[in-house]
């Protein structure tokens, strides 16, 4: 009887163990939320024939980003294949292991711009949670969050991500720190770390975006917080830097008008005769940056997508003016957000009657040697509307003066203004019906050119060379006398002006020249 009472204890004891250890069993994120979900089955055929399975069910401490049955046959069908397709895929286990981080994340701890490091190490996952709740990893949104096992848990997605090298991962990588804290702000992580993408984007520096917050008078810090700075406004203006398509630097064309992302306005390419290329005011810096999915440029100035004086002319069908000043490679200048400027819009009659008066044609007008010349004595510094304008001489960016006349109407020089007070968002545009022309100039003989000022733009160095030694001034527009010396090869530092337009005067001559 003892011997059996024994027995009996053995057997309880076991029995209890059983139960206990069943009771107590571990679920993981493979077999209790992956495996059971009707929405997963890809994900879960993937994961076993990568062996990955076994990872999922045995690690302690995972977060798994699901994507679903649908999001695996969308990327299917976007990569020109299908379900069998990606499973041949020889990277499969880097993209599904790039879905896993080694870190329990639930979504209370996920933060806008969170960057996390998944078990794949070729490339970091992007968060973004925006103002109205939704999340994102890279482009993916999250559909269900914190489905929970006892060793991790998992967000479902709507996309598989890739660990794809994109144009964020170069801003990131690159150190464009401004650039980067702006795409976060605004909330644009998910557009532009798409893999299927294909872009062309212009990053401007992190000096551009201190010369930004300068001119706006706030430290770089406070212009990415919702009290200084709507989202939305910035991201506008971010999809402003960005094209659908790539493009190299070497398929820029002077000129060239280009649609970006933001549908606000267009941008302008400049080719300069030097080699220099701009986009708007921006000069590109550095070129051809590659990534998985499009290509970089580096700028040194924000662009911001106003209606500016150029916009006015193109709009309101200038095209001769606009066209003469591609010819003349001004459009950086009077294309700068940061500027203002008063310009007489000669009308495209009013270049046909010169082109007449000339004996020549419009090819003729395009191709003169001072056309650059011609152009900004049609342009005065400032905002200057029709009702501030009073008789008398008034400098110009050619740095002589036109001559205002009110007795009869609005008169510039010899013109009539037709159509007054023409508002962009750096300046003013009044219409005239004639051709301002210099009356220094002569327009039927070439130029000689006894001082050359260069480079124009110019950025720290400005030169000042001549067939014999001159003095010279550089003055602001108002004449003010900011530096002088004497014409030679040695440079003139002028990184200390701020951007603008400037006048180098000698004994009888007067040189335009912007600082950028």
């Amino acid at each position: 009887m003892k011997h059996k009472n024994y027995f009996y204890k053995i057997i309880v004891g076991i029995f209890s163990a059983m139960v206990l250890s069943t009771s107590h069993a571990q679920t993981n994120v493979f077999d209790d939320v992956i495996a059971t979900s009707p929405d997963h089955n890809y994900l879960e055929a993937a994961l076993v024939q990568q062996g990955l399975d076994v990872v999922l069910q045995t690690t302690q401490g995972v977060t798994v980003f699901a994507p679903t049955d649908e999001a695996f046959t969308n990327i299917a069908t976007a990569l020109g294949t299908d379900i069998n397709g990606l499973l041949a895929l020889p990277n499969l286990t880097d993209i599904l292991t790039y879905h896993v981080l080694s870190s329990v994340v639930p979504s209370s701890a996920v933060t806008n711009g969170l960057i996390a490091q998944p078990l794949s190490t070729t490339n970091t996952v992007k968060m973004t949670v925006t103002s109205s709740g939704e999340v994102f990893v890279n482009q993916a949104q999250v559909t269900s969050i914190d489905l929970t096992a006892d060793n991790g848990v998992v967000h479902v997605t709507n996309g598989v991500i890739l660990p794809n090298e994109t144009v964020v991962d170069v801003a990131i990588d690159n150190g464009f720190n401004a650039l980067t804290s702006a795409v976060v702000f605004a909330e644009v992580m998910p557009a532009l770390t798409n893999p299927l993408s294909n872009y062309t984007v212009f990053a401007p520096t992190d000096q551009a975006f201190e010369d930004l917050a300068s001119w706006l008078e706030v430290p770089l810090e406070d212009l990415f917080t919702p009290e200084f700075t709507n989202p939305s406004f910035l991201a506008d203006v971010l999809y402003y830097h960005v094209l659908a398509s790539p493009v190299l630097a070497a398929e820029l064309s002077n000129g060239a008008i280009v649609a970006p992302l933001s549908s606000t306005n267009d941008l302008k390419v400049t080719v300069k005769s030097s080699g220099d290329a701009f986009i708007n005011q921006a000069l590109i810096t550095s070129t051809d940056i590659a990534s998985d999915n499009g290509v970089v440029h580096v700028i040194d100035g924000v662009l911001v997508n106003f209606e500016t004086v150029i916009d006015v002319a193109i709009d309101n069908g200038f095209t001769t003016l606009a066209t003469a000043i591609v010819t003349a490679e001004l459009m950086p200048a009077l294309t700068d957000p940061y500027s203002e400027f008063t310009v007489f819009a000669p009308t495209n009659n009013a270049f046909d009657e010169l082109a007449s008066a000339l004996n020549t044609d419009l090819s003729g007008i395009l191709a003169l040697p001072n056309l650059a010349d011609v152009l900004l004595y049609h342009v005065v510094d400032g905002y200057v509307t029709s009702a501030d304008l009073s008789n008398g001489p008034v400098s110009t960016l050619n740095g002589t003066d036109v001559t205002v006349d009110l007795s009869s109407g609005v008169m510039i020089n010899n013109s009539n203004v037709t159509n007054p007070d023409i508002d962009a968002d750096n300046g003013i545009v009044h219409v005239i019906d004639a051709v301002l022309l210099p009356t220094t100039s002569n327009l039927s003989e070439e130029e000689r050119v006894k001082i050359d000022v260069y480079p124009n733009p110019a950025r720290e160095k400005l030169y000042i060379a001549s067939e014999s030694q001159v003095d010279f001034y550089i003055t602001d527009l108002h004449g003010n006398i900011l530096k002088k010396g004497t014409t030679g090869p040695q440079p003139i530092s002028v990184s200390d002006l701020s951007n603008g337009a400037y006048l180098v005067r000698t004994s009888g001559q007067v040189f335009k020249f912007m600082k950028n």
